[in-house]
């Protein structure tokens, strides 16, 4: 029986997943200020609920990002310090495929264009088709502006291309044309639910890492602009 405890803390919303035996327990807790101080009671209520220790799981799995840069290292520095107490290997899991899992999960959708906003001007996506009972990456995370996101075609025959994520709202205007759009779920974001499910896949397929292994996915090396570049960007 697979147990695996599941954090998500790269967007505003904090969340905790305990999968055990197939079946999933979560805690939420909403504010990104308070993910440091949120994430640590969700889990210890998750296993208490369960009645098991931290040893008792087989493996810890995170977002790795994209995503906020403080929320995405917060996951990392959490998982590895629960991972190095109880020696347990780790799962990192990219937040734009639990995104496309989650649409999964809603509609049993094949391909997903997530699209997580960046701030700044840009977005966070990636393009991911569901074949052979598992995720292939179509496009890579990328960051661009939202112009610049352009999913690649669809096999023959495909049912059409679902989008999801805050960036489509976010950049509402930029997207408004795209063909992707008017059928799109905004809503739908990261959550260690699907950060559980994806990490169990990986798990049973012997990806688990060393707790020193894993680091946060990065896609911007800047986390803010200067003045200069604000006033910059403004100019018509």
């Amino acid at each position: 029986m697979q147990t695996i405890l599941a954090i998500e803390t790269s967007t505003e919303l904090a969340s905790a997943a305990l999968l055990r035996g197939g079946q999933v327990i979560t805690r939420e807790s909403a504010g990104v200020q308070t993910h440091s101080l949120a994430i640590l009671p969700m889990v210890q209520s998750l296993l208490a609920e369960a009645g098991i220790s931290l040893a008792q799981c087989d493996a810890l799995a995170f977002g790795v990002g994209p995503g906020s840069f403080t929320g995405v290292r917060t996951a990392c520095g959490i998982v590895q310090g629960l991972a190095f107490g109880a020696d347990l290997p780790v799962l990192p899991v990219v937040t734009l495929a639990a995104m496309a899992q989650a649409c999964r999960d809603l509609n049993g959708a094949d391909d997903v264009l997530a699209v997580l906003d960046a701030r700044m001007g840009e977005v966070y996506w990636a393009q991911y088709r569901f074949a052979d009972a598992h995720w292939q990456v179509i496009v890579e995370p990328t960051l661009s502006a939202p112009a610049a996101v352009l999913p690649l075609p669809l096999n023959p025959g495909a049912k059409a291309l679902q989008a999801c994520g805050n960036g489509l709202s976010a950049y509402a205007e930029a997207f408004a044309a795209a063909p992707f759009g008017a059928a799109s779920l905004p809503d739908v974001m990261p959550n260690a639910r699907q950060i559980a499910a994806l990490g169990s896949s990986a798990f049973s397929q012997g990806k688990g890492l060393n707790a020193v292994e894993a680091q946060p996915l990065y896609l911007r090396n800047k986390v803010a602009l200067t003045t200069a570049e604000r006033a910059a960007k403004a100019q018509p």
